[in-house]
C-alpha cells in the first residue's frame, strides 16, 4: 500500500520573518526528499482549505476571527512568539485542510498511512488562544473530523515533539473517545503535561502524559514506547492513529535539550507503524509540529518515510551528539506512569 504525502507551497507564504517557525523549514525538507528520490516513492496530494465548520470543531468563533482579524490588517503578534502575516489565516485554512485530505486518503484507503507536510504547526493552539507558534490546532480538527465524517469511536493520538501539546490536551481532556498520550521535556515549554494531568470525567485515563527529563535519547524514549504507548495503545485499540510529529527533541536542535539521533526517530516511528498495522488496518497519519535545525528536521522526516515506506534508511549526516551521552535513569517516570494508568 502506497505512502502519501500532503504538501504545497501555499505553506511559504505564512511569513514570519526571521522567526525560527519558517518557511525554510518545509524548503529544506522537500530539497533532501527530492535529492533522496524518495518523493517518486509516495503519492501526493495537494491540500484544500478547512471550512469554517471544520476549524470551529476545535476554536471557538473568537479564537477564529481573532486569527483573521490579524491576517486581514497585515499580521502581527498574536503572542509572545506568535506570529501572523497577510496570508497566515488562508495559510492556516490550508494547514488543518491538508491534514483533512489525509485523513480522506487514509480513511478512503488510497493509502495506508500519510505525512502532512503543513505549516503553521498546531499542537499548542487551544480552543480560544493561538500560542506556541501555532494558529489552530491541525491534529485536534483532524480528530474531531475523523468521528465526525468517517464512523471512528477511538482515537489514539501520539505527541512527540519535545513540548507539551496543550491546546491537544485542552481539547479532549474529558472525552474518552481519543486517548492522547505525549512524551515532552519537562519543566519545559508551556510548563504542562504533569503525570498527573490523566483526564477528567469521562474522559479520566485517556490523557497520558510521560514527562522526561532534559538529555533523554534515543534509549529512553524507546523504553517509553514500548513499556508506556504500547501496552495503552492494545489496550484502547484505537481504529485511527494520529501523531504530532514534532523533530525539535533532535540533539541538534537549538530549542531543546534533547538528545535524539535520526535513527530514534525511526525506531518511534516503526513502534508507531507497527501498532497502526495490529490495530487499525495501518490508519496512521503523520502531522509536522516542531523541529527547527533545518538538516535535522529534513533529515528526520527522510527517515520517517523511509519507514513509513519499508525502504532501507540513508545514512544519517549528522550522526551522535558529541560528549557524554549515557542512559538516564527514568526509572521513576515510568513507574509513576504505570501506577497512574494500571500498567503495573
Amino acid at each position: 500500500m502506497p505512502v502519501g504525502l500532503v504538501y504545497d507551497p501555499v505553506y511559504l507564504k505564512h511569513d514570519t520573518g526571521a522567526h525560527v517557525e519558517n518557511y525554510r523549514r518545509l524548503v529544506t525538507t522537500m530539497e533532501v526528499l527530492d535529492e533522496s528520490n524518495l518523493l517518486e516513492k509516495l503519492t501526493t496530494f495537494s491540500p484544500r482549505a478547512a471550512t469554517f465548520e471544520e476549524i470551529s470543531l476545535v476554536h471557538s468563533d473568537h479564537q477564529i476571527a481573532r486569527v483573521e482579524s490579524y491576517s486581514s490588517r497585515g499580521g502581527g503578534w498574536l503572542d509572545g512568539d506568535t506570529v501572523a502575516s497577510p496570508d497566515s489565516y488562508t495559510v492556516a485554512l490550508y494547514a488543518a485542510g491538508g491534514v483533512l485530505r489525509g485523513i480522506d486518503a487514509v480513511m478512503a484507503g488510497e493509502v495506508n498511512h500519510a505525512f502532512a507536510l503543513v505549516r503553521p504547526p498546531g499542537h499548542h493552539a487551544t480552543p480560544d488562544q493561538a500560542m506556541g507558534f501555532c494558529l489552530f490546532n491541525n491534529i485536534a480538527i483532524a480528530a474531531k473530523y475523523a468521528m465526525a465524517n468517517h464512523n471512528i469511536e477511538r482515537v489514539l493520538i501520539a505527541d512527540f515533539d519535545v513540548h507539551h501539546g496543550n491546546g491537544t490536551e485542552e481539547t479532549f481532556y474529558s472525552d474518552p473517545r481519543v486517548l492522547y498520550f505525549s512524551t515532552h521535556q519537562y519543566p519545559h515549554y508551556p510548563g504542562t503535561g504533569a503525570v498527573s494531568d490523566d483526564g477528567s470525567g469521562e474522559g479520566k485515563g485517556t490523557t497520558v502524559n510521560v514527562p522526561l527529563p532534559a538529555w533523554c535519547g534515543d534509549s529512553e524514549y524507546h523504553r517509553v514506547h514500548q513499556e508506556v504507548l504500547v501496552p495503552i495503545a492494545r489496550r484502547f485499540k484505537p481504529q485511527l492513529i494520529l501523531v504530532s510529529a514534532g523533530y525539535d527533541l533532535h540533539w541538534a536542535d537549538q530549542l531543546s535539550a534533547m538528545q535524539l539521533t535520526v535513527d530514534g526517530f525511526a525506531d518511534i516511528v516503526g513502534t508507531l507503524k507497527g501498532l497502526a498495522d495490529e490495530l487499525c488496518q495501518g490508519k496512521l497519519l503523520f502531522s509536522l509540529e516542531g523541529g527547527y535545525h533545518l538538516k535535522a528536521l529534513a533529515f528526520s522526516i527522510r527517515a520517517t518515510l523511509e519507514v513509513l515506506l519499508g525502504s532501507p534508511l540513508s545514512a544519517d549526516p549528522l550522526g551522535k551528539p558529541q560528549g557524554d551521552t549515557m542512559p538516564l535513569n527514568i526509572d521513576s517516570t515510568l513507574e509513576q506512569v504505570a501506577s497512574r494508568h494500571g500498567l503495573r
